[in-house]
């Protein structure tokens, strides 16, 4: 008798064993097939019927269920700020281009020179104003994602040298590429964008008779980019702002340019996992650096 109920306790422990490891079983299972369908974006609660659920599973589905709205919402307003963006840039080229003709057109009659070169100067940088600030909106908000690859960095730089040699040349100041045949996983266009502009930098803060100069240092995990000049440099107090958008230095107010070049340059970096720092001494000269991902 004694054996006979151990015998039965035995198998009725097992049999509860056996049907929890099932029920664990079907509620993991069902927890996986939510999470898949919620990856593809097509969960909704009525896929499931909540009454054959756990409490943990309820709670999951609703969970996925909002996650999914949310991210619907998301999307829809990605889409609507990208849409916006594309009609401010489009609406504003033509009235831009059609101020610029007109003061061309005026330019040519005597007695004009002074107010007309103000506001081609005045037009010029709301231009210039409007097309960073769709490039950074475009980024910030993942309308346009950054697409690196592998690939050497001598072309690019190459190219975004030859863009602002007329202007450095203009100004009496060589820029030096050194040549390099490091490599980098990187975004061409972006990437050469944001030499771009810290060249632009580079030659706007550098007096006639200096110099700027393009070098590459291979590290293990990083390449890094340096773009110096001879400039005025930059004091220590100021160093950490000078990436912020908008940012212009006390001594410099009266420079060309919006103070968002730099922070356009930051956006790029990091978003291809890079960064950029810089280092100064006011009468020295800077040395911007772009680090970018080697893997």
């Amino acid at each position: 008798m004694t054996y006979a109920i151990i015998a039965v306790s035995i198998l009725l422990g097992v049999g509860i064993a056996f049907w929890h490891r099932r029920r664990t079983r079907r509620i993991l299972e069902s927890m996986n097939r939510m999470l898949d369908i919620a990856m593809q974006g097509d969960f909704t609660e009525d896929s499931f019927d909540e009454s054959l659920l756990s409490a943990l599973e309820s709670k999951l589905a609703h969970y996925l269920a909002a996650s999914t709205v949310s991210a619907r919402n998301v999307q829809a307003e990605k889409d609507k700020l990208k849409a916006l963006i594309g009609d401010i840039s489009h609406q504003t080229k033509t009235p831009i281009a059609n101020i610029l003709l007109y003061t061309q057109l005026l330019s040519e009659q005597p007695g004009n020179t002074a107010c007309l070169d103000a506001l081609e100067g005045q037009t010029k940088k709301l231009q210039s104003l409007i097309e960073a600030l769709v490039k950074t909106s475009r980024l910030e908000s993942g309308v346009i994602a950054l697409h690196p690859v592998p690939g050497k960095l001598l072309p690019m730089l190459e190219s975004a040298v030859s863009q602002l040699a007329p202007k450095a040349a203009a100004k009496g100041i060589p820029i030096v590429l050194e040549a390099t045949d490091a490599d980098a996983v990187f975004d061409p266009k972006w990437t050469e964008e944001a030499i771009y502009n810290l060249l632009d930098n580079a030659v706007k803060y550098t007096s006639a008779g200096g110099a700027v100069r393009v070098t590459v240092t291979a590290y293990q995990m990083f390449s890094a980019i340096h773009v110096s000049d001879t400039g005025s440099g930059i004091a220590e107090e100021e160093q950490p702002r000078v990436f912020q958008r908008f940012y212009r230095g006390a001594d410099h107010a009266e420079e060309e340019g919006v103070g968002i070049g730099l922070y356009l340059v930051r956006q790029i970096a990091e978003g291809q996992g890079g960064y950029v720092k810089v280092s100064s001494q006011p009468g020295t000269g800077s040395t911007f650096s772009l680090y970018l991902p080697r893997k």
